[in-house]
């Protein structure tokens, strides 16, 4: 069917897991549709997949796409909501999603990380990306980069949890807060919990 998405992690320069969400019809099994995705897909893409960790919908099935699966206030620009961000944005928008959608949760956790991180004087600016896999708590991949692209993650691997429902927890995310992130963007207000230092 025609909707999907997919993910490819790279660690260390070599490919650690590809993920890929795809719409099928009821009728097909998940061995059938991993199978074919692997053959016909992957392997030809990716080469040898032997230590490769692959993700085929994680959730089970996907038989509902397009429009009629993900419908509702979702379209804002993320550039916009952000006032241009200086790094690589995803595709996901934040307005419209609850806070249980890592679009938003996930972005706003990398934005509290990042802050306290430069707050701690680890560094004096820094860049963190997450990445996930619909269906699993556990992130794919969790960086943070200083300045001087310095890896800062095992640190914030060890001080912060980017489980979403951590995230929700930890930044109080289920309150009514965002009718102010209508207007002039998400970040750089410190009335938001995700901008908030931590001791």
């Amino acid at each position: 069917m025609p909707d999907g998405k997919s993910q490819v992690t790279i660690k260390n320069g070599k490919v650690d897991t590809v993920l890929i969400s795809t719409q099928h019809k009821k009728s097909v099994s998940h061995d059938e549709i991993e199978k074919t995705l692997i053959k016909k897909l992957i392997k030809p893409v990716i080469g040898n997949i032997k230590d490769v960790k692959i993700l085929v919908n994680p959730t089970g099935m996907f038989v509902t796409g397009g429009f009629f699966g993900d419908t509702g206030l979702t379209g804002r620009k993320i550039m916009v909501d952000s006032y241009g961000g200086m790094f690589p944005h995803g595709g996901g928008c934040f307005s419209g999603k609850d806070p249980t959608k890592v679009d938003r949760s996930g972005a706003y956790m990398c934005r509290f990380v990042a802050k306290n991180l430069v707050a701690r004087k680890l560094a004096k600016s820094c860049f963190v990306s997450v990445s996930y896999a619909i269906g699993k708590a556990e992130p794919l991949m969790v960086e943070a980069l200083d300045e001087k692209g310095k890896s800062l993650a095992k640190y914030v691997k060890k001080n912060f949890d980017f489980k979403p429902l951590s995230i929700i927890e930890n930044l109080d995310l289920r309150r009514p807060i965002y009718f102010e992130t209508a207007s002039y963007g998400h970040f750089g207000r410190n009335n938001f919990p995700w901008e908030k230092i931590i001791k």
